[in-house]
């Protein structure tokens, strides 16, 4: 089976750099596949796209070098299953906040008798190879995401369930029910989520998280978190769009011949 090299940076003591894609496209996905990022999460959360735009992204991110993961709508067994035989490698799943929710979870994501996922591989064999099914179990990974205060509060418990390859902590649903908004400081929201790094850190369970930009991801880093998700395409592409835009403007109202002029000139 084609290894899934986000667990040797991770075997290894490196970091996993995460692309984040929540507009509905194969050529952004492709693009985003190529920008070095070791791994690419196409969001059917809160992405603008479905599973038929999600298949084709799948599709995309696998002719590049990055892993593919998808982040799922919920807590949806069938539907965990329908994306990990797209080709999926790793599944992220939201508002996991028990120990059932996150053995439910673990084995939708697991063939038997680890699991329950049903037979029907259909792209994860051409994607995977071969010998997909033998090698699956130990190979795709499932992600709880820790997002809610009870999630915290039984953290030790989640932690304990057999099969969890890593956790994903959502700092602004978090910050909403711990901070009662997601502005900062968000003082304890900050102190949950490092009690969740802690917590995993503790029983070798690697820990990932969303962050605004990379300055904030070079932050968590020095924390202690694994994977790190510096934004996604939406927010990069309006960010840089802005800066271009406002980069131009500055140097038009201290420049000569500037966009006002031009147009006087009847350009």
């Amino acid at each position: 089976m084609r290894a899934n090299t986000i667990r040797k940076r991770l075997a290894d003591g490196k970091t996993v750099i995460n692309g984040w894609l929540s507009i509905g496209s194969g050529y952004s996905a492709e693009g985003i596949g190529h920008s070095g990022a070791h791994a690419v999460t196409v969001d059917l959360q809160h992405g603008m796209l479905d599973f038929s735009m999600a298949l084709h992204m799948l599709q995309a991110i696998s002719a590049t070098p990055a892993m593919p993961l998808v982040r799922v709508p919920s807590l949806d067994p069938p539907k965990i299953m329908q994306l990990l035989d797209a080709g999926a490698y790793g599944v992220i799943c939201p508002m996991i906040s028990s120990p059932e929710e996150t053995r439910e979870f673990v084995a939708a994501c697991r063939y038997p008798p680890q699991g329950n996922r049903s037979f029907g591989p259909s792209r994860g064999l051409l994607y995977g190879g071969g010998d997909y099914v033998a090698k699956a179990n130990e190979t795709v990974m499932a992600i709880p995401m820790i997002e809610t205060a009870e999630a915290v509060e039984r953290i030790d418990e989640i932690l304990d369930v057999p099969g969890i390859d890593m956790v994903y902590i959502g700092p602004n649903d978090l910050a909403f029910e711990l901070d009662g908004g997601v502005s900062v400081p968000r003082t304890k929201s900050e102190a949950a989520l490092d009690a969740v790094l802690k917590a995993a850190t503790k029983r070798g369970i690697p820990c990932g998280i969303f962050c605004s930009g990379a300055e904030e991801a070079n932050k968590r880093i020095a924390q202690g978190f694994c994977l790190v998700t510096p934004g996604n395409d939406f927010a990069h592409l309006t960010r840089s769009m802005k800066e271009a835009v406002a980069q131009l403007v500055a140097e038009d109202e201290r420049g000569d011949a500037g966009l006002e002029r031009t147009a006087t000139n009847g350009y």
